[in-house]
């Protein structure tokens, strides 16, 4: 991941100090999203796709395209939840482009010429055609001005640098092809439905990661936006449109759900490498070099591997003591009990949604896990019969809190047993009733079996 982010930030500035130092902060605030998932492999191919970008429109090279072709292949593979994202990598240039585009056409003018002529035809006083004539005639000399003064304000723009790249018409054909790579992939059509499902259900409603972001309680990213507006405002340096429009449309993104700081991280870093660089090159262009020409000295490579060294060394002292699964959160006795001595492959288990998915890792079925996502009714529906799927994620969030009749949810659902969390509600509650036996019990957690009637009377 640091690998990728620092190959974007160093081949495009041609910095290698300071892409060195923002890759560094970059991955210290993408420690929260660091995780053995699938989007740590998203994260990768999506800096390689803006690399890739990158370079087929500066380098003009066909070659480039390829991989622009192939990744969306793999991300409807390995996650096909973030595969519209893809796209939306693309948008910074193609807006950019058709904006230029647009504005080079002058068709405001045209359109005046137009209503000019028209009126000209009209039954109307000749001293009033006389006057449109003359500014229809105007007409050409004021656009060619205008040209001149776009074309003097691109050669030496003030705060945003615009650029009309022939080449972002391969881009949209990329694009277009690449809209129906979501094909490629056992799902179907999951690739273009599952974004959309996640956002008609009520998931993201309660989970973390998909909530909007408290600026005061997420101070990296913050930092990093009072850093951006402090280049941008404080020096000459100028900045992309393609960058603003992607720096803009991440940040936007980023407020409104958390997981989305993460892409801003990893997009954000490189244009920060090159504005940083811009700067330094304008007030200080031999900061940089001595920098570098130390960091590659004996003496310089010595300092960063001890410096890294003893950083490393302290995260491994603060973790060397810590249990691998912390049992005070995951049922990890209860797991090795449960195996032992329950038919885990037959039961109906009830759990709660944190630890669903270490129950998974151990081989044992459950209620609810983690891909909260796969537990609203628009996932588990029977499209063959038409019927509408369960709300298995509100029915899990309702029977841990006691919001819902739990014995009822456990009728409808035919649970068999439950494991919670031994000062839950739930357990209070079941411990007082004669329809639940607790047949295992440890520190951090409890079973019961689910009584039948029969059982009940005996």
């Amino acid at each position: 991941m640091g690998g990728t982010i620092y190959l974007s930030s160093a081949k495009f500035s041609k910095n290698k100090p300071v892409s060195f130092v923002i890759t560094i902060l970059t991955m210290h605030m993408l420690i929260p999203y660091l995780a053995a998932r699938a989007q740590l492999v998203t994260f990768i191919l999506f800096s390689l796709t803006v690399y890739f970008i990158q370079r087929f429109l500066q380098t003009h090279q066909k070659r480039y395209a390829i991989p622009l072709l192939i990744i969306p292949i793999l991300i409807a593979n390995l996650h096909c939840a973030v595969f519209p994202f893809y796209f939306v990598l693309f948008l910074p240039y193609i807006v950019e482009y058709l904006w230029i585009t647009i504005l080079d056409w002058d068709l405001d003018y045209k359109i005046i010429g137009l209503l000019l002529k028209l009126i000209i035809k009209l039954p109307i006083k000749s001293t009033i055609k006389e006057k449109c004539n003359k500014r229809l005639q105007n007409i050409p000399l004021v656009i060619q001005e205008k040209k001149a003064k776009r074309e003097r304000t691109r050669a030496n723009p003030y705060k945003i640098k615009v650029e009309k790249n022939p080449f972002v018409k391969w881009l949209i054909l990329i694009v277009i092809i690449s809209a129906f790579t979501g094909f490629i992939n056992p799902t179907g059509n999951g690739a273009y439905t599952y974004t959309y499902k996640i956002y008609q259900g009520n998931t993201t409603d309660s989970i973390n990661e998909h909530l909007p972001v408290t600026l005061i309680d997420n101070k990296e990213f913050l930092c990093a936006i009072c850093l951006f507006l402090a280049v941008l405002i404080f020096t000459d340096t100028k900045i992309k449109l393609s960058d603003l429009f992607m720096l803009g449309g991440l940040g936007l993104l980023s407020l409104m759900s958390r997981r989305q700081v993460s892409m801003f991280a990893i997009f954000g870093a490189p244009i920060l490498v090159k504005l940083i660089s811009a700067m330094f090159e304008k007030y200080d262009k031999n900061t940089c070099k001595k920098i570098f020409h130390f960091a590659v000295s004996t003496i310089g490579c010595l300092l960063i591997i001890i410096v890294f060294s003893l950083y490393t060394v302290k995260q491994l002292k603060n973790t060397k003591n810590q249990a691998y699964i912390n049992q005070a959160t995951y049922p990890v006795q209860a797991a090795d009990w449960m195996l032992e001595n329950l038919d885990v492959q037959n039961m109906k288990i009830y759990n709660e949604y944190n630890y669903g998915s270490y129950l998974l890792f151990r081989g044992i079925p459950v209620f609810i896990d983690s891909r909260c996502d796969l537990y609203s009714p628009e996932f588990n529906g029977d499209k063959k019969n038409g019927k509408e799927g369960k709300d298995i994620f509100s029915d899990a969030l309702d029977i841990a809190s006691i919001a819902a009749q739990y014995d009822n949810k456990f009728e409808e659902y035919g649970v068999t047993h439950v494991i919670n969390s031994s000062n839950s509600k739930l357990v209070m509650l079941m411990k007082q009733n004669k329809s639940y036996k607790r047949i295992y019990e440890d520190d951090h957690f409890s079973i019961f079996e689910r009584l039948q009637k029969n059982d009940e009377k005996k």
